[in-house]
């Protein structure tokens, strides 16, 4: 994610907009159509925003205790027809239980908690992680 960890910020992805510009890009310049959009933690930044301006181009969502969930109402988030996985550890007790409270308005989820895996489930609990969204990947059209 620019500006995260050691990648150098962009300029672009100071606003939700910006972020949302930069994420369609990448789509672009990967000539993704229709991809499933896996969102862990800071990435939430970058894909909400887009979920929620362009979710009819994702053939799925699956965000990880992102974060920004907050930053939108029920009434945006009803409005996302988008099928959704909502996955997270259950040791995450800080983002998780926010990011599922907020996301949990999507009409098109379901919810898989990964028991003993923490904020960071997809390392903790690879096996069951990787099931999880196979299950979910599975079942779209």
């Amino acid at each position: 994610i620019p500006g995260y960890g050691d990648s150098p910020p962009l300029e672009m992805a100071v606003t939700a907009q910006g972020r949302r510009t930069f994420l369609d890009h990448v789509f672009q310049e990967l000539g993704m159509q229709r991809p499933v959009l896996v969102s862990p933690s800071m990435s939430g930044r970058f894909s909400l925003p887009f979920l929620l301006a362009h979710g009819d181009r994702l053939a799925g969502f699956v965000p990880i205790a992102p974060v920004g969930t907050k930053d939108y109402t029920a009434e945006q988030y009803q409005r996302v027809q988008t099928p959704t996985l909502i996955l997270y550890g259950d040791r995450d007790t800080r983002l998780a239980p926010q990011a599922l409270q907020n996301l949990q308005h999507l009409p098109e989820h379901r919810v898989a908690v990964l028991p003993g895996a923490g904020h960071a489930c997809y390392l903790d609990k690879p096996e069951d992680f990787h099931q999880a969204l196979l299950d979910f990947l599975r079942q779209l059209k």
